[in-house]
C-alpha cells in the first residue's frame, strides 16, 4: 500500500497545485503568489494530518518529491503560453479548477483514511473519516483564505460533504474488504459527487434561504 498511496499523493499534489495556482492567477498574482497558492492548496492538508497524528516532522518535509512536484506544477501554470491556451476561454477555466479540484480532492481524502489507518487507528472510524476529510479539504480552506475569499467548502457544492462520503465509503471498504478497493470506491463517491454537485447546482441550506421560506407571502 506504501506505493500506492505515494502514486495517489503525486497526482494529487499535481491536482491540487493546478487549482491553487489558477485561483492565484485569477487574482492575478505575482509569481511568488501563483507559487505559494499552489504548494499550500497541494500540501496543506497533509501537514495539518501528520501534525495531528503526531508524525513530526510532516512527511512532506522528510521526502521533498511532493515540494518539488507541486513548485513545479505551479510554474509550468504560470508559463504565459499556458495561461494563454486556459485562461481566454472561461469555461475551459473552469472545467478545469472544477476537474483538478474535484481530482485531489478525492485522492487526498482516501489517502488520509488510508494514512491514518497505517498509523494504527483503523479502528477509530471517526478518526479516519475525520482525518480524510481534513486532509482533502485542509489545502483548499488554506488556498482561499490566502486568496481573500470565503472558504469554498462553506458555500458551494456539498464540498466537505462530498470528502465524507468518500472518507466514510473508504472506511468500510477498507475495514470489511481490502483497502486498495477502498481507495477506488472511495476516491469516486467524491469524485462523482462533486461533479454531479456542480452540475445540479446542488448546495446545503444557507440561513438566507432559510429566513425567506419563513417571510409571508
Amino acid at each position: 500500500m506504501g506505493d500506492l498511496t505515494f502514486i495517489l499523493e503525486l497526482f494529487g499534489t499535481v491536482a491540487f497545485a493546478i487549482s491553487g495556482a489558477t485561483t492565484a492567477i485569477r487574482k492575478n498574482m505575482d509569481i511568488l503568489g501563483v507559487c505559494v497558492l499552489g504548494l499550500v492548496t497541494a500540501i496543506g492538508g497533509g501537514i495539518t494530518r501528520d501534525v495531528l497524528l503526531g508524525a513530526l516532522p510532516p512527511a512532506v518535509f522528510t521526502n521533498a518529491v511532493y515540494l518539488y512536484v507541486g513548485l513545479a506544477t505551479a510554474l509550468v501554470m504560470f508559463v504565459p503560453a499556458v495561461r494563454r491556451a486556459l485562461f481566454t476561454n472561461h469555461r475551459i477555466f473552469d472545467l478545469l479548477l472544477l476537474l483538478s479540484d474535484s481530482v485531489g480532492l478525492g485522492i487526498f481524502t482516501v489517502v488520509g483514511v488510508g494514512v491514518t489507518v497505517a498509523a494504527g487507528h483503523g479502528d477509530n472510524i471517526l478518526l479516519c473519516v475525520f482525518l480524510g476529510v481534513l486532509t482533502g479539504v485542509g489545502g483548499g480552506v488554506l488556498r482561499d483564505v490566502l486568496a481573500g475569499d470565503v472558504p469554498y467548502i462553506f458555500v458551494k457544492h456539498i464540498y466537505a460533504l462530498a470528502a465524507a462520503a468518500g472518507a466514510v465509503v473508504c472506511c468500510l471498504c477498507g475495514r470489511y474488504a481490502d483497502m486498495g478497493l477502498g481507495y477506488i470506491a472511495g476516491f469516486v463517491v467524491v469524485f462523482v459527487l462533486r461533479l454531479c454537485a456542480a452540475h445540479f447546482r446542488w448546495d446545503l441550506p444557507r440561513a438566507r434561504d432559510v429566513e425567506d421560506s419563513e417571510k409571508p407571502e
